[in-house]
């Protein structure tokens, strides 16, 4: 990796006059902002579509990309929407967060009208785009479609031929939805287009993104569905075993994802072909990948399906060697980042150095500890890590400073500081001053923001990812002060 920083905003996160950020302009402006200040990264959260919950991490497809982030007013220019109409929508009440009922009520709306007079105009160019990702965009247009038949219930619920994806079934709706099927093809060529439009002007202005992959997929999604082969399933589709992790930092009953698990003695089979798709896919939107619950490649933590918490489960081993030697083989030009946190074990640890993958330290993590061996304490940081105050899953550190002052106590003890000194500005410029070779602040943290702006709270359903940034956080002190932290730090 470059020895460089960065800022870790997700696409949602970005002002908009519609409600939630998109690859629009805005997202450009973000990029100059980037090169301005000598930043070499731009750090999202999964782009894949939301499910229930609004979470990144719980997706309808682990390959599609999320229709909200379409950027209208290209559309508009297009000729293929009327500005008037989209000024008269209600797109939420409080620019400084998504209202998600908001969009996903007016939303898909829009871009049906946009449809209508696109499609025919680049009917070629679709067709070529479904042909180039043929392996998983059929699978997943078709399973929103027909999930819309079924009152958006869950796939487990549906007639059980097609549940049970059923040739004969899957002949009959492609049949009788044709031109629903064509709408989400539509949307995912727009969304892909606009993207890497957006991924060459950054590469133009030295921004690399690193993009996020979660371990696992969701129960209701496309990839179970369609490869059901692949996941510890009954006969009926429901899960055997769910993903969650044991009792930690951040829950005392652990988490509890809910997630199907790999059935990997059937993916060794074709050598994990469907992971390798996975992140070959990534690899053609992302320059850095930061691959989550890096420790459930080793071993996972599976909870029998049922439980209310994760507290009762049992680790069980996985063929990580195997996996990254295929995925290697593949994709060897991609970086792929571990994120090395939670339970790590010297198994762990010896998979993440057997692959040569760089880590995670979150600093927020390190002070409680008392310890000076902790790896989170800055003066510990390796080269080849990338290092964070702290990341989407942890509190804004202004607003952890305020709810753990035994932790900040340590933290002025560390730095050897006073009261009278900013302790987040010190704990900043330590983090980019660390050995590490790559260091990402939240955009709140840049920000200095409070705990209004946190986006996400792990274990708690609802109420989250909703955080936007306003049309003026970025001030003319905050680019100053981010691009001399660079320089002097020689991040540039």
């Amino acid at each position: 990796m470059q020895r460089g920083s960065g800022i870790l905003l997700h696409v949602t996160s970005l002002p908009s006059p519609y409600g939630i950020g998109t690859l629009g302009k805005k997202a450009y402006d973000f990029v100059d902002f980037l090169a301005s200040t000598k930043q070499k990264y731009w750090q999202f959260l999964p782009l894949n579509p939301t499910s229930y919950g609004d979470s990144p991490y719980q997706s309808f497809s682990a390959f599609a990309l999320n229709p909200y982030f379409i950027d209208l007013d290209d559309l508009v220019e297009r000729g293929l929407l009327k500005k008037e109409r989209l000024d008269k929508i209600n797109w939420g009440d409080n620019p400084r967060y998504v209202d998600y009922g908001k969009i996903y009520e007016n939303r898909f709306k829009v871009l049906k009208s946009a449809y209508y007079k696109g499609y025919p105009l680049y009917k070629d160019q679709i067709k070529q785009f479904v042909k180039e990702n043929e392996y998983w965009i059929k699978d997943y247009a078709l399973f929103m479609v027909i999930k819309k038949h079924f009152n958006n219930q869950s796939y487990l619920t549906w007639d059980e031929d097609i549940k049970k994806y059923d040739k004969e079934s899957i002949r009959f709706y492609k049949k009788k939805y044709a031109h629903e099927i064509r709408f989400y093809y539509y949307m995912q060529y727009l969304v892909f287009e606009q993207y890497q439009a957006l991924r060459k002007y950054a590469l133009s202005k030295g921004v690399m993104f690193i993009g996020d992959v979660p371990i696992y997929v969701a129960s209701d999604s496309a990839d179970v569905w369609s490869h059901s082969e692949l996941f510890q399933l009954d006969e009926a589709k429901n899960p055997t075993d769910v993903a969650g992790v044991p009792p930690d930092y951040f829950s005392e009953t652990g988490q509890l994802w809910g997630n199907p698990l790999y059935n990997y003695d059937k993916m060794k089979e074709d050598n994990f072909d469907w992971w390798v798709k996975r992140v070959k896919h990534a690899s053609k939107l992302y320059d850095l990948l930061r691959i989550d619950h890096f420790r459930g490649f080793e071993s996972y933590w599976a909870v029998p399906y049922g439980h209310k918490t994760a507290q009762y489960g049992r680790w069980v081993k996985v063929p990580g060697k195997e996996l990254f030697a295929a995925i290697k083989k593949e994709v060897p030009e991609l970086q792929i980042v571990a994120e090395d946190l939670g339970v790590i074990t010297d198994e762990v640890r010896e998979l993440k150095a057997h692959v040569g993958l760089p880590g995670i330290k979150i600093m927020q993590f390190s002070f409680s500890s008392q310890d000076y061996n902790d790896p989170h304490l800055p003066h510990n940081y390796e080269n080849n890590c990338v290092a964070y105050l702290g990341s989407h899953d942890n509190d804004v550190t202004k607003s952890f400073l305020k709810k753990n002052p035994h932790d900040a106590y340590l933290a002025r003890r560390y730095f050897g500081i006073d009261e009278n000194t900013d302790l987040l500005d010190t704990m900043i410029k330590a983090l980019f001053k660390s050995n590490a070779d790559v260091v990402i602040l939240t955009m709140q943290d840049l920000l200095k923001q409070d705990e209004e702006t946190r986006m996400n709270t792990p274990g708690e359903q609802h109420g989250w990812w909703r955080y936007r940034m306003l049309e003026d956080d970025i001030s003319e002190e905050v680019k100053e002060y981010l691009l001399n932290l660079t320089i002097s730090s020689n991040r540039t």
